[in-house]
């Protein structure tokens, strides 16, 4: 060492060593502690320098935690922290190692171990000499020290980082590869040469273009029983294929992998400082869109896909997560309402959400609330989702009509191409298992006899494929089961037959599979009943980029809110004028497809209190004249039953309550026709006459 004696006398005191010395021994990597042996041993040679300078060997602390650890921060490194532990409580008069990068890369941490020191009068050593910190001098010397050791980290880094870009760049980096990829024997990229691996990765592709949704797809592996291929990078390569059940992660790590469309990209991740979770000591990582990417080079090596259909799922993916500041609808979900998701108000142009009302939640309503939510203001509004959804939902079906037998082949098609894929699935899925048992049989037929210790745990691991190839039997006839016959001509037939009435196949559809088709023809729908008293304002916007513009009559709690309620007096006047009773007027007002104010049709009920309201005299069987004694049939009215009894009117009234009389009205306020015969009339008279003498 090239410390000098008067150096040491003057530098160290018995004071430091009445406290202990701490070498401290660090590696940056798992790497360089395996290749770089003759440094480790170095460092542990540092115990015979703080011996020469004075300390007893028992009173030496080795601090050999982080071997394998970045000085780049001190979070995770155990060792350091011990190390900065023992000098705050006082223990420490010495801390020595070969150089200031091995005790820290980054002046943060550099310069609190100064500080401590300096407090707590530590001398710090390296191989060559000793410094104090609290001399001017030498805190200089070790603050350009610390200095270096963290530019020199940056300049390893950066010319690391523009080497593995730049070559990146001609696509030679080799990069861990996925489930369903493989390095050939050139170093080639090429399809996994598992056919179950790909046939199930395929599955994966074509399923999420039939439902449009990574967690469907995700149901729809999960319910035939199918696990996905993954290949979990831990410890050194190669790294196997490994099968898994399906989740929503792994199926999202699949779509989201533009490796299996072919292309090779470098700079999918970065870490953003701006983000760190809770004692996390890096932080986080996100992903970086895809126009961000670094390096992206396309059709750089065979896939599943092709680049067109992968960023059509990446937007799919995008507009499944729900967001009003984006506009994306969110995936369909299982709710009634038709129109979640794309639903916009007419007013203000935002996003409508979705509520349920009513004792059981059975009334969706959409509803505008951005203001509500942004300073307290009353809703936008607000508006029930069952009438639209009818209208809108007749709308679409008319517009499917022309193309109903065209639909119906393809769903044929899909029926007949999603049973063959399945079959496939299974089929490869139990030759595997046969696979995996005739190996164990052959590794069990290659033993020698005698060797029963080996024989006796390969025999275990034979019997146990075989039963794994059971199950997966049973599993497979289960599956067999539930799925049925396949289709024949005579359910083509049906099926054809079907399309000629889509508005049954629609009725039978589940809700997200509507939203779904509804999506498929139409882009949003702005709502308003704001705009007209009474009405709903409806502006489809359909995919085609047609636009359209309808009104539907809502329900509201009067006719005093409902629409034109002019014209409903009008009309219910003018029927009357002619002559028509109230149940005639309903049967009119329905037909010519007026509503009444709570939707439903009208009753003459319904119009006998519209006629008290607006003052509108019945129309009498008579017209406007006054009631005869006897009608045209023969019949009797109230004042000529009365007259022919020898009664009053208010008798004859009370009679037909009693049902001592009997009679009837074409119409509630119309008048009465009794039927009476002279020999009833007679007993009437006879009845009056001694109800009389006996008073």
């Amino acid at each position: 060492m090239l410390t000098r004696p008067a150096e040491v006398a003057e530098r160290v005191t018995t004071a430091h060593r009445a406290k202990l010395a701490y070498v401290y021994i660090r590696q940056s990597s798992a790497g360089q502690v395996r290749q770089h042996q003759e440094s480790t041993e170095l460092q542990y040679r540092l115990v015979d320098r703080a011996a020469g300078l004075g300390w007893p060997r028992e009173r030496i602390a080795v601090i050999d935690d982080d071997l394998g650890k970045s000085g780049a921060t001190s979070a995770g490194r155990q060792g350091f922290q011990h190390l900065i532990a023992e000098i705050g409580l006082g223990k420490a008069g010495l801390v020595l190692s070969l150089d200031a990068s091995r005790l820290a890369r980054n002046n943060r941490d550099w310069h609190q171990l100064l500080e401590l020191c300096s407090i707590f009068g530590v001398v710090i050593a390296d191989g060559e000499r000793l410094y104090d910190p609290g001399a001017y001098h030498d805190r200089l010397l070790l603050g350009l020290s610390g200095i270096m050791s963290e530019a020199e980290l940056h300049q390893i880094r950066l010319r690391l980082h523009q080497g593995e870009r730049q070559k990146a760049a001609r696509g030679a980096l080799r990069l861990p590869q996925p489930a369903g990829l493989a390095l050939g024997p050139g170093g080639a990229i090429m399809l996994n040469p598992d056919e179950e691996v790909q046939a199930r990765l395929r599955l994966v592709f074509s399923t999420f273009q039939a439902l449009q949704s990574a967690k469907a797809v995700m149901r729809e592996l999960q319910r035939h029983g199918l696990a996905l291929p993954v290949r979990p990078l831990r410890g050194p390569g190669p790294h196997e294929v490994v099968w898994r059940p399906a989740n929503n992660a792994r199926v999202l790590q699949i779509l989201q992998n533009p490796a299996y469309a072919g292309a090779y990209v470098y700079g999918r991740h970065r870490h953003d400082p701006l983000r760190r979770r809770a004692g996390a000591p890096h932080p986080a990582i996100i992903r970086v869109p895809v126009e961000q990417w670094p390096v992206c080079l396309r059709d750089a090596h065979p896939g599943y896909i092709g680049w067109e259909e992968f960023m059509a799922n990446q937007r799919r993916l995008a507009g499944n997560v729900a967001s009003h500041a984006a506009e994306r609808p969110g995936a369909a979900r299982r709710g009634w309402a038709l129109l979640q998701g794309i639903a916009a108000c007419g007013r203000c142009g935002r996003r409508m959400a979705l509520r349920y009302s009513g004792p059981h939640g059975d009334f969706p309503l959409y509803q505008c609330s951005a203001d509500q939510a942004q300073d307290g203001s009353p809703r936008c509004q607000e508006v029930r989702a069952l009438l639209v959804d009818a209208e809108v939902e007749r709308l679409l079906l008319e517009a499917l009509a022309p193309d109903q037998i065209a639909l119906a082949v393809a769903a044929i098609d899909d029926l007949d191409e999603d049973t063959r894929l399945l079959e496939r699935q299974w089929a490869l899925k139990r030759e595997r298992a046969r696979y995996e048992a005739e190996r164990a049989r052959r590794q069990y037929d290659t033993v020698e006899p005698e060797n029963r210790l080996v024989a006796r745990s390969l025999e275990r691991v034979w019997e146990e494929k075989l039963r794994q190839v059971e199950v997966v039997e049973q599993e497979y006839e289960a599956w067999r089961r539930n799925q049925g016959a396949p289709i024949s001509e005579a359910d083509r037939s049906d099926v054809l037959a079907l399309a000629r009435d889509l508005s049954r196949v629609w009725q039978s559809a589940e809700a997200p599979e509507r939203k779904r088709i509804t999506r498929l023809v139409i882009r949003d729908v702005a709502l308003d009943q704001k705009r007209e008293q009474g009405v709903v304002w409806l502006r489809i916007s359909w995919q085609s980029g047609a636009i359209s513009e309808h009104r539907v009559q809502r329900r509201v709690r009067s006719y005093a809110d409902c629409a034109d309620p002019a014209l409903l007096e009008r009309r219910i006047r003018a029927l009357n004028a002619a002559g028509k009773m109230d149940h005639e007027v309903a049967s009119i007002l329905n037909a010519e497809g007026i509503v009444s104010a709570r939707g439903a049709p009208f009753l003459h009920g319904t119009v006998h209190l519209l006629r008290k309201r607006w003052g509108i005299r019945s129309a009498k069987i008579n017209g406007d004249a006054a009631n005869p004694v006897r009608w045209p049939d023969g019949s009797y009215s109230i004042r000529g039953a009365a007259a022919a009894v020898g009664v009053t009117a208010q008798t004859v009234f009370g009679w037909l309550r009693k049902g001592c009389l009997q009679g009837q009205q074409l119409a509630k306020g119309q008048p009465w026709q009794i039927h009476l015969t002279s020999e009833q009339i007679a007993v009437l008279r006879q009845q009056v006459r001694r109800t009389r003498r006996s008073k």
